[in-house]
């Protein structure tokens, strides 16, 4: 007895010290493994690397280890042409695995081709991944993936907020890229939803303290970027998106809804700049007659009643939209993405009880990166992948103060190589399309600019790329987008 209790014991110990190794951080290093995709009917054959990397501080101590993937071409012999894509998710507090194992990676998530759950779980290889035109790094910040500070003494402050983030950011990149030898690449930033305000800061971060020029950066489902726009133009500039909304879910009257859906919504376009806005602005000394006229036009817009409308004053709100357009049917609709359904608990309330799109997107994600990274990358460890919600509380005050939409017009100012694109879902209520066109008006007050400004429309949601014709479409719009920002041999930057 005494025997067995001693070997139990042992057992335990070893057990215990295993699962401490397993469960402890790797602050460097990496694993390769090398595969090949078929792109456009060609073989593209690569090396795909999952690591880790430190983040130091000012005296050069590592406070926190950062996971990456990092996928390169192997037939290319020189990469000084071949560029570099480095790509964040958002949140903040989103891991990347949704446009890794989503949009532009060589692997692709098994989802329908509208973008819902199919089991069993797991990825297929992608045949409009982009790399058959650049290299991608995917990068996790703190507390996403499995990136992680030390230890818990470590201020969350100097990783968790607005600009404390890309500075942090834009000092580990410096290092990726002297370690990968990507100094004479071309580089774009991709971001996607608050990663779109991380790289829009990136790029001027990069430039002013890095000394790192960029050709290109991709706002895929942007947010505002700090870009002023609240009361009567926030509310106004929702109308659009609802009008999509509405005509996805067949709510709009017969004339409108027999058109198609870019060719209905410029109309409810012009209504909010030139009639719904300065309503607005008028506030309660509105005439009552012309409110109720507008009242009528928001209605026939939005898919709403008249009476809801004017109970609301004309703004109405997207969470109470989101409850109350298929409220009749049973349904709320969803946030990122209002193709999608949900029941709640009961059919009267203000909003939805949860986020109907989100949660049927972790079902697909979540058990298709955890498979994919361990079995397919080897990449082995007993670290929870964190997909979301670890990054709380997020500073945007006083020193974190969202400015990125400055920062990315300073750089493009600075820099006469930089183009931007934007790429926006028609049914995102999050993020939405009107307010992404909005970003592409005012970024660039001079108007100078707009000639390296594109912005780009597709029939999904946050996450347009899960839909299979939207995917096809938007990939083919980066090649583009990368093959106009390179420039011609020896043509200088300079205005």
């Amino acid at each position: 007895m005494k025997q067995t209790i001693t070997l139990f014991l042992i057992c335990l110990v070893t057990l215990t010290r295993l699962s401490a190794q397993n469960l402890r951080l790797k602050l460097d290093g990496d694993i390769t493994t090398k595969d090949q995709v078929t792109i456009k009917g060609k073989a593209v054959p690569y090396n795909a690397t999952a690591g880790n990397q430190p983040v130091y501080d000012e005296n050069g101590k590592p406070i926190a280890t950062l996971f990456y993937v990092y996928y390169e071409r192997s037939d290319v012999t020189d990469r000084t042409t071949r560029p570099l894509v480095i790509s964040f998710n958002g949140g903040p507090g989103a891991a990347s695995c949704w446009m890794h194992i989503g949009y532009t990676g060589p692997k692709r998530v098994i989802i329908d081709s509208e973008g819902y759950p199919l089991q069993p779980y797991g990825v297929k290889d992608n045949p409009y991944s982009i790399l058959d035109v650049a290299d991608i790094v995917y990068v996790e910040p703190v507390n996403t993936g499995f990136s992680r500070a030390v230890n818990d003494s470590i201020p969350k402050s100097k990783f968790f907020g607005v600009n404390a983030d890309i500075k942090y950011l834009a000092e580990w990149l410096n290092v990726f890229v002297t370690r990968k030898n990507r100094w004479p690449s071309p580089k774009y930033l991709i971001g996607e939803s608050y990663g779109t305000t991380r790289v829009s800061g990136l790029a001027l971060a990069l430039q002013n303290a890095d000394w790192m020029y960029l050709n290109g950066v991709i706002l895929v489902s942007p947010t505002d970027l700090g870009i002023e726009r609240g009361g009567p133009i926030e509310a106004a500039n929702l109308l659009p998106y609802y009008a999509a909304t509405a005509w996805y879910h067949k709510k709009l009257p017969t004339e409108l809804q027999q058109k198609d859906l870019t060719a209905m919504l410029p109309e409810v376009e012009q209504f909010t700049m030139d009639e719904l806005t300065p309503a607005l602005v008028k506030g309660g000394f509105l005439e009552a007659d012309k409110k109720k006229q507008l009242a009528s036009k928001v209605s026939r817009y939005s898919g709403l009643s008249e009476k809801v409308v004017l109970e609301h004053n004309l703004m109405i709100p997207a969470t109470f939209y989101w409850k109350e357009l298929l409220r009749d049917k049973g349904y709320q609709i969803g946030r990122l993405d209002s193709r999608y359904l949900g029941i709640d608990r009961q059919t009267a309330g203000e909003r939805p009880d949860y986020a109907a799109e989100y949660t049927s997107w972790q079902h697909s994600f979540t058990p298709a990166i955890n498979y994919y990274l361990r079995e397919h990358l080897n990449y082995k460890t007993d670290l929870k992948y964190y997909i979301a919600g670890q990054t709380r509380p997020w500073d945007r005050e006083g020193a974190n103060r969202d400015q990125t939409g400055e920062n990315l017009r300073q750089a493009m100012a600075q820099n006469p190589y930089l183009h931007v694109m934007i790429q926006s879902g028609y049914f995102d209520g999050a993020t939405d399309y009107f307010n992404a066109k909005f970003n592409l008006w005012h970024i660039d007050p001079s108007g100078k600019l707009k000639n390296r400004l594109d912005w780009k429309g597709y029939r999904g949601g946050h996450m347009m790329y899960l839909r299979d014709e939207d995917l096809a479409t938007s990939t083919d719009d980066i090649r583009a987008f990368i093959q106009k920002s390179l420039p011609k041999p020896d043509q200088p930057a300079k205005y």
